[in-house]
């Protein structure tokens, strides 16, 4: 049978499917989505166990809504020896993986690559190699900076009053377009506001950034990770599963389960992680730091963890590689298992394999949310794979719009603990709901 082609908005969920949705963004056709899309994730979300995968594509739709921009992953070879032949490679590696156009992280590993192999052969251009790359570093290391201070100022813009002295028309601007800060903190709660006795939300990324760390923040979650102690906690390998839980007002011996935990992994490394005596370091480094931190210095390379997307599973074994990657695939490859992605292109193998490898368990589920399917890698790895039941669909700029997303799509699960209430009430007493009269006088 032969697949059917999608169009630039796409979405399938539970038994709709709708590859070819035309005018999503009419009022008519969101209340009609919305009840064929809500209840399914609110259903979707409240399963035994819950994984969440962040790409690059959070941090730009939060980025976009902030009206400012990402971190540039545009390659620079300008002061590399060998540029063309490290051009050529980085390529290769990008097409080998269908990822298109080559970036500044398969620069990175190919450049690595290279300098230890001129190293081995005694060249002296493995010198020029380090330090170009340690310039390559530190201008990745300050566009992600700067990211941070643009988003950070951004979001205390928006929790500042509105001066009383503000133009109607700006005010009128502001009204409608969505608060990012609202939006941050919707978008996380959509996911990790699940029942306490469930398992945990665990949110994987591969971003560098601290962005999900400052919505946790501003959430008022509690994030659970690897790293252990107080002024610089270190990486620990041991999987202790550690929790929060509380003694509830006058009951002694019952502890109960803290709500708003999560627990997060950063399968690339992060800004704020250094290689120190032997350990891997989370370092205190204020959200947006300037160029000149200290904990950024001339030899970032050397220091900052931060891992380019893995090409190769040789790559992945090396220290705390292995540890991040185990965590991701003994989260997702269980049974009764929920994989949400968002802003992730598929474009890293070895985390594709894992998802390919969860799907081979029946009760397990991939929700697919993007702005589109760039490349065909979506729409290539769910014909891969070919478990259609097992796998939801919201693509395109309507759907994969973050805004559009928290304000119509996500669940919200406070609210729908009230309504459910309500429901319940009104039926004991005889009064149905207003929804429930209009859809008996339809019929």
């Amino acid at each position: 049978m032969k697949a059917k082609k999608w169009s630039e908005h796409v979405y399938r969920v539970g038994s709709e499917e709708h590859l070819n949705v035309q005018n999503p963004d009419d009022d008519k056709n969101i209340e009609l989505q919305k009840k064929h899309i809500e209840p399914w994730l609110a259903a979707v979300f409240q399963s035994e166990h819950l994984s969440l995968l962040l790409g690059s594509g959070f941090t730009k739709a939060v980025a976009d809504q902030a009206g400012t921009s990402a971190a540039d992953m545009a390659c620079d070879y300008n002061a590399f020896p060998l540029d063309d032949k490290l051009k050529d490679a980085a390529q290769n590696a990008a097409e080998t993986m269908a990822r298109g156009e080559a970036n500044i992280e398969d620069q990175i590993r190919v450049a690595s690559s290279l300098a230890q192999g001129l190293k081995i052969l005694g060249d002296d251009r493995h010198t020029k190699i380090n330090i170009a790359l340690d310039a390559l570093f530190k201008r990745f290391l300050n566009g992600i900076s700067k990211t941070e201070r643009d988003l950070k100022s951004a979001v205390e813009k928006c929790a500042a009053p509105e001066p009383a002295d503000a133009e109607p028309a700006a005010r009128e601007e502001a009204s409608e377009k969505l608060d990012p800060l609202v939006m941050l903190v919707s978008f996380l709660l959509s996911f990790s506001s699940r029942t306490a006795t469930r398992e945990r939300l665990h949110i994987f990324t591969t971003n560098y950034d601290r962005l999900i760390e400052y919505g946790a923040d501003l959430a008022g979650l509690h994030l659970l990770d690897r790293f252990v102690g107080c002024l610089e906690p270190i990486f620990r390998s041991s999987r202790l599963d550690i929790d929060m839980h509380y003694n509830p007002p006058g009951i002694r011996g019952e502890p109960r389960y803290l709500e708003g935990v999560v627990r997060l992994t950063k399968l690339h490394g992060s800004l704020d992680w250094v290689y120190r005596n032997g350990f891997v370091r989370k370092v205190g480094l204020t959200f947006g730091p300037q160029d000149d931190h200290p904990a950024i210095n001339d030899q970032p390379s050397d220091s900052v963890m931060i891992y380019p997307n893995s090409a190769k599973d040789r790559e992945t074994s090396e220290y705390p590689y292995v540890e991040l990657f185990r965590d991701y695939a003994a989260a997702v490859c269980r049974p009764n298992s929920v994989l949400v992605t968002y802003g992730y292109g598929f474009g890293d193998e070895h985390i594709n394999r894992t998802i390919a490898d969860m799907l081979t368990i029946p009760s397990t589920h991939l929700v697919i949310i993007s702005f589109g399917d760039e490349g065909e890698r979506i729409s290539s790895f769910c014909k891969q794979v070919g478990r259609k039941a097992q796998i939801s669909l919201l693509i395109g700029p309507h759907f994969g719009n973050m805004p559009t997303l928290v304000e119509n799509y996500l669940p919200k699960p406070a609210i729908d603990r009230i309504t459910i209430r309500q429901t319940e009430l009104l039926r004991n007493r005889g009064w149905e709901p207003a929804a429930h009269k209009n859809e008996e006088e339809e019929r």
